[in-house]
């Protein structure tokens, strides 16, 4: 397995502060669809900054190709509010972990 990070960015300025109901509706579109990927064991961890400038999503899978699909698939980015970009990443510390072991194997 190994482990990928997508990157959000939202299509606009303001978007954390202003949300339009469309936005919103696809918002809640994209937690669910992470939190299948949590229920299916794809995802390690998610979450948006706080000023609202990007979100990250950390995915241990087999591929590139299958994190891409993931990535792509994700209603934020099929809807056009938010862009993506796929980067290889290593999970090298987490809380939880005992002397950096890893915590799922």
């Amino acid at each position: 397995m190994a482990e990928y990070l997508y990157k959000l960015i939202p299509n606009r300025d303001g978007f954390i502060n202003d949300v339009t109901k469309e936005e919103e509706a696809v918002l809640e579109e994209h937690f669910a669809y992470i939190e299948n990927l949590l229920k299916t064991g794809e995802l390690v961890l998610a979450g948006p900054c706080l000023d609202g400038s990007l979100g990250v999503v950390i995915l241990r899978v087999d591929t590139y190709e299958r994190a891409e699909e993931l990535m792509n698939g994700d209603p934020a980015v099929v809807n056009g509010i938010m862009q993506a970009t796929l980067h290889p990443f290593r999970v090298s510390l987490m809380q939880g972990s005992k002397n950096g072991e890893e915590v799922v194997k």
